[in-house]
């Protein structure tokens, strides 16, 4: 069993070792330790979508993610491989702010129409990437309007990844609302693979 111990490493640095330790080995487990609830949730997320069976064991304020490969994971990649759907047709948005453009009044109004509007788009987003002071627009404060037109997007299935990084350094982690928290290594895969990325 390969360990791989993450204490003190901030993000993505965790999932990178975790993606490391998992191509070296054609099946069996790792296990990856971590010391934050951020990287506990990005390790795990990034195995079980690489079709991974994952536990989480919590010892002496550690977080032990025990990562089992499989033949579970080839059956994932068949299956997405063999369905092509409209949806990768879809664009990814990324959002840097909590307003857009220049002037923050104005901004702010702006801000919401767009996330609004986004629920009548034709096609709607795949995803919405919100980094910096945006991901205060999914988090418990945040104005109504937005945080129930973002919720309203997520259940109609568009993707909400919130830079957890950014959610940890605005001291919101425990306040997210909708979304995930994730990592820059998941936020830059997002943006590599989306078949367009429109940026507000």
């Amino acid at each position: 069993m390969v360990t791989v111990d993450c204490r003190g490493q901030a993000c993505p640095i965790p999932v990178l070792r975790t993606k490391e330790a998992l191509s070296s080995i054609e099946e069996g487990v790792i296990t990856v330790i971590v010391d934050n609830k951020a990287s506990r949730e990005n390790v795990k997320r990034f195995a079980q979508k690489e079709g991974c069976s994952v536990e989480v064991e919590e010892r002496d304020g550690l977080f032990y993610i025990k990562i089992t490969k499989g033949a579970a994971k080839e059956v994932v990649k068949t299956e997405e491989e063999k369905s092509e759907t409209p949806e990768k047709q879809r664009p990814t948005v990324l959002i840097a702010s909590s307003y857009v453009g220049e002037d923050p009044k104005l901004g702010r109004i702006l801000i919401k129409g767009f996330i609004k509007t986004f629920l009548n788009a034709d096609p709607m987003p795949e995803k919405i990437i919100l980094i910096n002071t945006a991901v205060k627009l999914a988090c418990q404060g945040a104005e109504e309007e937005i945080l129930s037109a973002l919720k309203e997007l997520s259940e109609k299935g568009v993707e909400i990844i919130c830079c957890g990084t950014c959610l940890d350094y605005f001291g919101l982690l425990d306040r997210l609302e909708v979304g995930v928290a994730s990592n820059a290594y998941d936020v830059v895969q997002s943006l590599v693979n989306a078949s367009s990325v429109i940026r507000l």
